[in-house]
């Protein structure tokens, strides 16, 4: 039998479904402790608190403590946005032999994936055997080799719920405002802008544009269908991923700032939001008022609107983890597999680790209609079994 303790750790912007992964891992640690599993600890603020030595008893909290986590939206043990150096390792490596570790546990994207999978390799080649094994986590929905990943769900209602909503009343108040943005995160792929089309019911509904960042910002095209819209129905809605690029990959928000990964920060100081930026361009061009809405990081936190679908596929990533590292799988991420659409029905796989930290999923091209400015009824239809059914809110008649 395979003995040792586990450590959990969350990387990353959190979502709203983050924590039923947590409780799924701790869960099952706990049931599996007969074979071979012994304390179950968790990283304060991920790989970065735990070369600092902040490390919790997870074993010493309340059983319905654990249990409410499935509930609880953020980061329960705190997250971070750690890149580690070459030098870091033997650290590591240190902590886990402290700890006595032999199952480590990630739930995070790419770069999560990307770490486990370095302190694996190191640890093998240093003759430390450790079982790694991640949890996918993502709103933005763009991680390689799985149907979807737990937490875009749950993000993907909030903005179709919250452009369905702020259209309504865009339509209502279009004699003051014109033209309504709303901007969704997501740095490379359109997986969440794209779930704004759920709320679209007849034509005049929000959203009327969607701009994507699988595909060049064209501004003479943008100002054109902005036009039609507004003259069609008297008003504009538009939805617009954070990561929107013109043609040459420079981003409408015009961000010169970078994280730790390299990634640009949209919106970050020395740029603007791309909400702000295509409000100022409607607004210059056609002399509309309007607004923008920039909701940031509330699409990852907001429990109020958590898919119950999401809630459960969170967690059975969690247990899967634990049962596949008992089992001897090390090296792989938990993967969703989608079955059919209707009935939807899933099942859980893996896939390699290095594959997954080197690989993202834009949307297909399939999912994007040919005037690159909506999505699809393909897309639509795999959408919906993730993001439910929707209110149907009533309107007066000639209205």
């Amino acid at each position: 039998m395979f003995q040792g303790n586990a450590i959990i750790g969350q990387s990353g912007g959190p979502t709203a479904v983050i924590n039923a992964s947590l409780c799924g891992i701790i869960q099952e640690s706990l049931y599996q402790q007969s074979q071979g599993i012994g304390k179950v600890f968790g990283m304060r603020f991920g790989i970065e608190g735990f070369m600092r030595d902040e490390v919790l008893d997870l074993g010493q909290e309340r059983s319905e403590t654990i249990e409410q986590l499935k509930f609880t939206p953020s980061s329960a043990l705190g997250s971070c946005r750690h890149k580690l150096k070459d030098a870091e390792f033997p650290n590591v490596l240190e902590q886990l032999k402290k700890y006595q570790i032999r199952y480590y546990f990630l739930i995070g994207g790419n770069d999560t994936m990307d770490t486990i999978h370095r302190v694996e390799k190191y640890c093998r080649e240093q003759g430390y055997e450790l079982r790694g094994i991640g949890v996918p986590k993502t709103v933005d929905n763009d991680l390689f080799a799985t149907d979807h990943t737990p937490g875009f769900a749950s993000a993907g209602r909030y903005v179709a719920m919250s452009v369905k909503q702020a259209g309504m009343l865009a339509r209502d108040m279009k004699r003051v405002d014109q033209f309504v943005v709303f901007q969704t995160v997501g740095r490379s792929a359109g997986w969440l802008p794209a779930a704004a089309a759920c709320a679209k019911k007849n034509e005049d509904d929000a959203p009327h544009l969607i701009l994507l960042p699988e595909r060049p910002f064209v501004l003479k095209q943008f100002l054109s269908e902005a036009r039609l819209a507004y003259d069609r129905f008297g008003w504009v809605s538009v939805v617009c991923g954070e990561g929107v690029c013109y043609a040459d990959g420079k981003p409408i928000s015009a961000s010169q700032t970078a994280d730790k990964f390299s990634n640009v920060e949209f919106g970050a100081m020395g740029g603007s939001s791309a909400a702000l930026v295509l409000h100022r361009i409607l607004s210059n061009e056609f002399g509309w008022r309007g607004e923008f809405q920039v909701c940031e990081s509330l699409q990852m936190c907001a429990a109020d609107r958590a898919v119950p679908l999401d809630i459960e596929e969170a967690y059975a990533c969690g247990r899967e983890a634990v049962r596949l590292a008992v089992a001897g799988t090390s090296g792989v991420m938990v993967t969703i597999q989608r079955i059919s659409n209707h009935p939807y029905k899933w099942s859980l796989g893996t896939a390699p680790l290095n594959e997954v930290a080197l690989g993202e999923k834009p949307m297909p091209d399939e999912f994007i209609c040919p005037n690159q400015l909506f999505v699809t009824e393909k897309c639509l239809e795999y959408l919906r079994p993730l993001i439910g059914e929707l209110p149907d809110y009533v309107r007066l008649s000639n209205t």
